[in-house]
């Protein structure tokens, strides 16, 4: 015998490694919001050095102006509106999670968020292509 303890105290179930959660929608809310909230992480670098451009001269702002009409930047720029919309609802999510009367998953209230913001993404498309 190597320990003195029950086994029912030295294998205490755990969920190490627990695959089970990872197919619910609400693991599939957080991993939106996480996700999002990354690429915005890293989107700040680019707008701070686009923004600085402006203290390099009149020229180089301009330069940067007519690149930003370009496709590719209105593409971008819809992504970013898109994944800001995708992080405001998680982040409504989880304060009506911690801080509201939210009682169990609540699928609909989910579906509800991301059927919102696919609807604002597809108008967003719209305005930016007219």
């Amino acid at each position: 015998m190597l320990s003195d303890r029950p086994e029912a105290v030295t294998r205490t179930p755990g969920r190490r490694n627990d695959q089970r959660a990872r197919g619910l929608p609400g693991y599939r809310a957080f991993l939106v919001h996480r996700l999002s909230g990354l690429a915005l992480a890293l989107f700040l670098p680019l707008h701070f050095w686009a923004l600085g451009t402006s203290l390099q001269g009149a020229a180089a702002l301009d330069a940067f102006v007519q690149w930003t009409a370009t496709p590719l930047f209105k593409f971008a720029e819809w992504g970013l509106v898109v994944l800001l919309g995708a992080h405001l609802l998680g982040g409504i999510r989880l304060l009506l999670i911690e801080f509201g009367r939210w009682q169990g998953l609540r699928k609909g209230l989910i579906t509800l968020g991301l059927v919102l913001n696919l609807m604002l993404a597809a108008l967003l498309a719209l305005v930016m292509i007219s």
